[in-house]
């Protein structure tokens, strides 16, 4: 196989299967029917593989990375799902923080050519058995699976886990889960199974109660991560990072109960060997340090509004350069940007890319400085030759616009 085999297989993929990255609600197909048949067809690999479950509408991928981090640091063999991929599709499936081999991706797609004709899975249905039969073929000690979207009826949704976890609820993609918090909170505790201990990190009252009762309902032990005091730290950063490691030492601790040896040393390392440990990028991820370039991928109104208000804990002035899906509510956005800034919206090279021109309206009613582009790369080398000393680069507003950026310049 050689590597213009293996993109023409992705690219394959990408036209056979609509993905809900690059062609959204179209993509979407809520549902265990097709995973179930597939999972089937495949021999049930899910179903010999110890998992750990994780949700949540914000910080499931940190979560995820950093408890995959921690058990690595224990001696463990972690396979690890998340979504979506940043630069290359191998980023969705790895194992001790190596991507899957892409020989396996592309003899794995050949099989999508052959499946029985009543089986249509959707992009990340074919993508999660993948991703498990991946860890069965090499027998990984425990698999992380990263919910992909809500949670009742998500793909991964088809695994017994040992123990789940739920981060948060906000407002993230209504047109699929539902318009309320609450509406949300029931999609996302849709994982919770009878008997299997389920950890919450939501401060809401209103979503942590809406957990606890369905909890309750299967007999299920509600743990909340949030009455969890602790002063670790990792290396992601982020002030939002304190949430996620309360919600990882949750998750430990309920994994030493069912017997893993796990110690306090393996978990401060854990915590602060993540990015060496699984190799994730994307959370305040610091591009270079001179000049200062952070990229985050939060893209819904909470994420934004913890990122923001990093941001404005700065005192450094900011070039920040942003973009945005079709779908965005952009008066929510405009009305949380950093201070001290000056702004650079750009079109995410992508089927759900907005081009800023569509809301220049709203720009120019917000009064900030802003300059608009086709594509994210300009944006980035026009605001580099803007960059006085001690000033700094933001690049954010969408999981594409961080991917774009990372594909063309970390390559160069």
């Amino acid at each position: 196989m050689t590597n213009q085999q293996y993109q023409e297989a992705i690219d394959w993929l990408f036209v056979q299967i609509p993905s809900y990255q690059t062609d959204g609600q179209k993509a979407y197909k809520p549902g265990l029917e097709n995973i179930t048949k597939l999972c089937d067809l495949f021999g049930n690999p899910q179903e010999k593989l110890k998992m750990i479950h994780i949700g949540g509408t914000n910080g499931k991928g940190s979560t995820s990375n950093m408890l995959a981090s921690v058990l690595q640091e224990a001696g463990y063999k972690i396979g690890l799902y998340n979504s979506p991929h940043l630069i290359d599709f191998t980023e969705r499936i790895k194992i001790n923080g190596e991507n899957c081999d892409k020989e396996f991706v592309y003899h794995f797609i050949q099989k999508l050519r052959n499946l029985p004709e009543e089986i249509t899975p959707s992009f990340f249905e074919f993508t999660t058995i993948m991703a498990f039969e991946y860890f069965y073929q090499k027998k990984v000690d425990y698999a992380i699976i990263e919910v992909g979207l809500g949670g009742r009826l998500d793909s991964t949704n088809i695994i017994t886990p040992l123990v789940s976890a739920i981060t948060n609820v906000a407002l993230d993609h209504q047109d699929l889960l539902g318009n309320t918090i609450e509406e949300i909170s029931r999609e996302k505790a849709g994982i919770i199974k009878p008997n299997i201990s389920i950890i919450s990190g939501a401060d809401d009252l209103v979503v942590k109660n809406i957990i606890k009762s369905e909890a309750s309902e299967l007999k299920t032990e509600f743990i909340d991560a949030t009455t969890i005091t602790t002063d670790l730290k990792s290396d992601l950063k982020g002030n939002y990072q304190q949430k996620n490691i309360k919600v990882v030492l949750a998750l430990t601790k309920e994994l030493q109960n069912s017997g893993l040896t796990i110690s306090e040393k393996h978990i401060q390392n854990g915590l602060l060997k993540v990015l060496k440990n699984t190799n994730f990028i994307g959370r305040w991820f610091e591009f270079s340090k001179d000049p200062l370039i952070i990229c985050d991928t939060a893209h819904n109104q909470a994420g934004l509004e913890l990122v923001f208000d990093q941001l404005n804990s700065i005192p450094k002035f900011k070039h920040i350069i942003l973009g945005f899906v079709a779908e965005k509510n952009i008066t929510e956005v405009l009305q949380i940007l950093p201070r001290n800034a000056t702004f650079y919206f750009a079109k995410p090279s992508n089927n759900r890319g907005r081009h800023p021109q569509d809301y220049e309206d709203l720009l120019k009613k917000s009064k900030i400085i802003y300059k608009i582009f086709d594509t994210v790369q300009e944006a980035y080398l026009f605001a580099k030759q803007q960059l006085k000393k001690e000033e700094m680069i933001f690049i954010g507003g969408s999981n594409f616009v961080v991917g774009e950026f990372l594909q063309k310049n970390l390559e160069e």
